[in-house]
């Protein structure tokens, strides 16, 4: 039970928390169009099916570089408009325009041009989105100091981040249609072009219009310059260490990493179950059916499951509110057996707003706590505060394990008797999917669990840290 009221100068504004909500519907948007687009390569620009993978992976690895020195940058910046909005404001510019040029692809290049032309706007949209989100999500960590508050502003900007996943699965649905576009390729191109839009417009908001800390008031930052490039990397090798030398970070790692990555294994088993189980293989009876399928699934998160989880974080305080909705999940996951049902397509909304539990409680959690984990490590470690560091390299991890859940994703599908050139499946491949597609999510959510049974930042603390920070460096 919470004994802590929050103080009116650490509460964040409807128009505040609603700014900074758009920009995390363009941090979901962005990858969550360049996934879906990314099966496009090979349908409509020809891209040989190993080609395309190595253009998904590659600037992944690259993420691996940047993500860290961008957090440690924007942690050390010093400028009138402080140490992130500069960056936002310049990575939704940036990054929303290589999206668009991204996908101004011609099926009738060669394979050689359209693999290099791809190659390179990904690296330079990969420097770009990084520059948006290392310091968007730092900025969200610093924007108040308030355990409670710190868990609405994570839960106002997540209600509005699946906005994105209420829309990308109808892309597909768009695209596909002939009354639309005249082929894929002109659907990727025109779509591109919307999406780039809307997200420079929506990426800048935040930039403009959200505060975070006084910038005066941060002390001990690093010269950021060329002058200073081999004392700035070793600076940022001793923030990746400290952060990882905080035990309660890695645990937030750790339980986000199966968390995400065990729902992102699976996620595209739902359409392979829809089609093949449900409809025998059947596209057309299929018809939008996995669409209806995602959007629910964010509109449940939304409008049910972060309201709850919020709740529930601040009666009963952020680790129990996760161990709580993770518990739920596996029991949503467990549903799955009985709603893909091919006598009633209907029920595979029944476990839907349990399942969600897992997501929406994730994120809407973590967040909020790897903002307490920042004065943690302030009140350890000193300034300058590494929100930019935490950021980097939280979504590192994210960004990482998600690679390797694609990765093993097609190891199940092969390792179960699927095979996409069949126009049905055997009985045995679709159970063992329909299993995989239970066990593995319930498990590694399981697992999640006893990674953060120990987790030890409660509200008492948090607000002890908040004392002793205050007492030793005054309000910020």
């Amino acid at each position: 039970m919470s004994h802590y009221e929050t103080a009116a100068k650490d509460r964040i504004s409807f128009s505040e928390k609603a700014a900074y909500g758009t920009g995390t519907l363009v941090l979901n948007l962005l990858p969550a169009s360049l996934a879906l687009f990314a099966f496009f390569l090979i349908t409509a620009f020809g891209i040989d099916p190993v080609l395309a993978g190595l253009l998904v992976g590659l600037p992944r690895l690259f993420d691996a570089l940047t993500d860290p020195i961008m957090g440690f940058i924007t942690d050390n910046t010093k400028s009138r408009w402080g140490r992130r909005r500069p960056y936002i404001v310049v990575g939704a510019i940036l990054s929303g325009s290589c999206f668009a040029l991204l996908w101004q692809l011609d099926p009738e290049n060669s394979q050689d041009y359209t693999f290099w032309y791809f190659l390179i706007l990904s690296m330079a949209f990969t420097i770009g989105n990084t520059m948006f989100a290392t310091p968007f999500v730092g900025l969200g960590y610093e924007m108040t100091s308030d355990y409670k508050e710190r868990t609405r502003l994570m839960a106002a900007s997540q209600f509005m981040g699946q906005i994105a996943w209420m829309i990308v699965p109808w892309f597909w649905v768009m695209i596909a249609d002939p009354d639309l576009f005249e082929n894929q390729a002109q659907g990727v191109r025109q779509l591109a072009l919307y999406i780039s839009g809307i997200c420079i417009i929506l990426g800048i908001v935040p930039g403009l219009f959200c505060k975070g800390i006084d910038n005066s008031n941060i002390e001990n930052r690093a010269e950021i310059s060329f002058r200073m490039i081999g004392s700035n990397l070793m600076g940022v090798f001793r923030s990746i260490i400290q952060t990882f030398k905080n035990a309660a970070f890695v645990r937030l790692c750790g339980a986000t990493f199966l968390v995400f990555n065990g729902f992102q294994l699976v996620s595209s088993f739902a359409f392979f179950i829809i089609v093949f189980h449900m409809f025998d293989g059947d596209y057309g009876a299929t018809g939008s059916w996995p669409a209806w399928f995602g959007t629910v699934s964010a509109f449940a998160t939304a409008f049910m499951v972060i309201p709850v989880v919020s709740w529930m974080a601040n009666k009963w305080g952020k680790r129990n509110a996760f161990i709580i909705s993770t518990l739920i999940s596996i029991v949503g996951y467990t549903l799955k057996w009985y709603g893909f049902n091919p006598e009633n397509p209907w029920m595979i909304f029944m476990p839907i707003p349990l399942m969600s539990f897992g997501i929406g409680g994730l994120f809407t959690l973590m967040l909020s706590m790897t903002a307490d984990v920042c004065d943690l490590d302030e009140l350890k470690n000193g300034m300058p505060r590494k929100e930019g560091t935490f950021a980097a390299i939280y979504w590192l991890m994210v960004k990482l394990g998600q690679a390797l859940a694609i990765i093993l994703s097609g190891i199940v599908l092969k390792y179960v008797g699927f095979d996409a050139g069949n126009a049905t499946q055997t009985v045995e491949t679709m159970t063992n999917l329909r299993i995989a597609d239970i066990i593995i999510p319930a498990g590694t959510a399981a697992l999640a669990i006893l990674v953060m049974w120990k987790y030890d930042i409660s509200e008492e603390r948090a607000h002890l840290i908040k004392e002793k920070l205050i007492e030793r460096r005054g309000e910020i």
